[in-house]
């Protein structure tokens, strides 16, 4: 297993964004430093809930500061790029990034419609769309010409250039909502990528990853290879005693899920509620419903304990948010440096190193 650094980016106040925007680039150093495995970045507008919401650009300023962690994305929303555009950017960032990119992919925020508004995009079409999305984005990562006629998309060129430096291409990792879409993946033997889950829905999921892959006709070496490449999300907080990190952690997580809830109320005022939800709009769960499988809070012992009831579960990569809803930059660091110094060593994981 290994660890990287989930930087949300969370941004209370407008008057803010440039700070955590600034705040960030040192939770990214840090983590370099402490040897986490990867750092990856969201994709989020209009809410502050990402302060630099566009992980492409800001993965450029990363890849400059930082000489050996990967650098992945969690995820870009597919349903708001041109996937030629992106072909070029990921190319372009695979080589600044000396080969250390991972593109994770998805439909993006299903509880915000606004996001989708601001772009002018059907939010009922995000499912399909990420599927022509991906398949022109590794027809143009290919090197080979390109003639694409798609529902959404057309496209005809002879060659992209620069190609990816990894060959065919980057890690592509799809971030899956559903049994149906972690099937998906296991068909095309593409690794995944979770969200915080109940322990016991986690452990399904994976056992049905491999099955599906099996069934497939996949060898027990790829299979493996995809379960390395495949991550689980949560939330964690380290201090010094269980109690300082509950608090902290909890009340975290509950600013998050309120700042969120204020910038949907805000996207409605004014605006005829629909009939029925938007197809594909998910309703947000309730901040308490989801705590205790989102975060894992307490002292390195407690949190070195919940670590190793999530390896149960197939899990061999962890995607740790550690700046929940906008904490304080010196709690954080502490939370990373606790993680780093005395969870890390005392598990049988895999840390990143610069080799």
């Amino acid at each position: 297993m290994r660890f990287g650094i989930f930087v949300f980016a969370v941004s209370l106040d407008p008057a803010n964004d440039g700070e955590v925007v600034a705040k960030t680039l040192h939770q990214v150093e840090l983590a370099e430093r402490l040897g986490y495995s990867a750092v990856f970045l969201a994709e989020h507008y209009f809410d502050g809930s990402s302060a630099y919401v566009d992980p492409l650009v800001f993965a450029a300023d990363v890849a400059a500061r930082t000489r050996w962690i990967q650098i992945g994305f969690a995820v870009v929303q597919m349903a708001l790029h041109y996937p030629v555009r992106l072909a070029e950017q990921t190319a372009l960032l695979d080589h600044l990034t000396d080969g250390r990119l991972i593109v994770g992919t998805g439909r993006g925020s299903v509880h915000n419609l606004y996001e989708y508004a601001g772009f002018g995009v059907d939010m009922a079409d995000g499912r399909e769309m990420i599927a022509e999305a991906e398949d022109l984005l590794v027809k143009a990562w290919s090197g080979d010409p390109v003639e694409h006629r798609g529902r959404f998309w057309t496209a005809e060129f002879e060659q992209l250039r620069p190609r990816p430096l990894q060959l065919p291409h980057p890690p592509l990792v799809r971030a899956t909502m559903s049994d149906e879409s972690v099937t998906d993946m296991a068909r095309l033997g593409r690794p995944i990528l979770m969200g915080p889950l109940p322990l016991d829905t986690i452990k399904e999921r994976f056992e049905l990853y491999c099955s599906v892959m099996r069934e497939e006709g996949f060898p027990e070496t790829t299979i493996g290879q995809c379960l390395d490449q495949s991550w689980v999300v949560k939330s964690v907080c380290v201090a010094d005693t269980d109690s300082v990190a509950s608090e902290l952690g909890q009340s975290a997580h509950f600013r998050e899920h309120e700042h969120a809830r204020l910038a949907r109320e805000g996207y409605r005022r004014g605006r005829a509620e629909p009939e029925a939800p938007p197809s594909g709009y998910v309703k947000p769960p309730r901040p308490e419903d989801e705590l205790e499988h989102v975060l894992i809070a307490g002292s390195p012992e407690t949190v070195r304990a919940g670590i190793a009831e999530l390896a149960e579960t197939g899990a061999r990569n962890v995607l740790m948010q550690m700046d929940i809803g906008d904490m304080d930059e010196e709690v954080v660091a502490q939370s990373m440096v606790l993680f780093a110094e005395e969870v890390m060593p005392d598990v049988p994981f895999r840390k990143g190193s610069p080799a």
